[in-house]
Parts: structure tokens; sequence; C-alpha cells
């Protein structure tokens, strides 16, 4: 019987000019700082249903998950999403393979998007900018979504303060950069607090 990742839609041309790479973490591994808040099998829902709300996000773009994880190669084939498998690359790693496996398919700008905004609108129609489009957290710390020039030599550096690595790193390439301040994009769930402010505000 073929794997997830061998079944899923082939990742070809007719993915189009702009896609979005999801990159998303084994769902059972995800967002384990909310062991406070959440029981495991709640976190494993919550995490789920973020990442699916994400893609759901994205339409009309077609959209690619770059991951490691069988459940979440057959949860993404399932949505119609293209399957990127990037075992051991860490996210920047798989990132960066993502980026660079959608270019040769003839992708011309790519929008990187967590799968962990349970507002997330409109990632499919961010308005259009010649350079690197940022989306920071609500604390400017993180990067909630990226667009970028899919042939671009761009480093990832995803983790603490990385909004401000990704806007020198486009810097450093001579790329223009636009901030978008996108309340639904900037709220991602990282901390208990979040988890509590979602149950608030539905």
């Amino acid at each position: 019987m073929p794997s997830a990742r061998d079944s899923a839609p082939p990742l070809d041309a007719r993915l189009g000019p702009e896609v979005v790479l999801v990159p998303v973490k084994a769902f059972h591994q995800a967002k384990r700082r909310l062991g406070s808040a959440l029981a495991d099998p709640e976190r494993v829902r919550l995490v789920r249903a973020m990442a699916t709300h994400v893609v759901s996000a994205c339409v009309p773009l077609p959209v690619a998950v770059v991951c490691d994880d069988e459940d979440v190669a057959r949860w993404a084939s399932d949505l119609g999403a293209s399957v990127m498998w990037e075992p051991g690359q860490g996210l920047n790693g798989a990132v960066r393979a993502g980026v660079d496996r959608l270019a040769r398919a003839g992708a011309v700008w790519v929008t990187v998007a967590h799968g962990d905004m349970p507002r997330a609108r409109g990632l499919g129609a961010l308005p259009r900018f010649d350079g690197v489009t940022l989306v920071p957290d609500r604390r400017d710390d993180g990067t909630n979504v990226l667009r970028l020039p899919a042939a671009s030599d761009f480093r990832f550096a995803y983790g603490p303060g990385s909004f401000r690595a990704h806007r020198a790193e486009a810097t450093r390439l001579g790329l223009g950069v636009r901030v978008l301040r996108h309340p639904d994009l900037a709220y991602d769930v990282d901390w208990p607090a979040d988890v509590a402010e979602l149950g608030e505000r539905p």
C-alpha cells in the first residue's frame, strides 16, 4: 500500500506562478508548550484544526504542505494540497527546500504561512508587492507570513526574533520590504494565554 506522501498530488508546473507554502510539524509533537492549558488530545485537535483553517484561507491559490510526518502528509493530501516530503531538515531547512522545489516547478512567488493562525483569512489575496512582504506576530517578534520571489536566495531564520532577521535578510539581498500589520494574521497560538484568548474570542 503506498504511503500518504507517495499518493499525494504531484508537484509540478500546474501549481501556477504563485503558491502558498505551509510548513506543518507532526500534530502529536506540535505546540507542546500548550500542555499546561490543554490535554494532549485537545492540543492535537487544536493544532490540526488551526492548520486546516490556514489551508482554507489560502483560496484561490494552490497550497503545498512541507512536512516529515505520514499523518500530516495524509491530512494535506486529503485537503487537496501538494505534499513536499522533507525529513530531518528542521523548520528553516524545510522551508528553504520547499521554496526551491516550488521555484523549480515554475512558481514565481511563494507565500510562506504558518499553520497556527486560527483567524487567518485572505492568505491567497495578499496585495501584490515587488519585493518581500512580512506579516509579524502581535509581538513584532515572529514572522507569521512571508511572501517572497521564489528564485531569491533568501536565508530563512524562523525562531525568536525572526521578524527583525527576515527584514535584515531582505535588505541584504537588495529586495524591497513591505510590512503588513493584519490583526487576523498577526494572531497565532504559541502560549497558554493565547489559548485562553482564543476561547474568549471564537
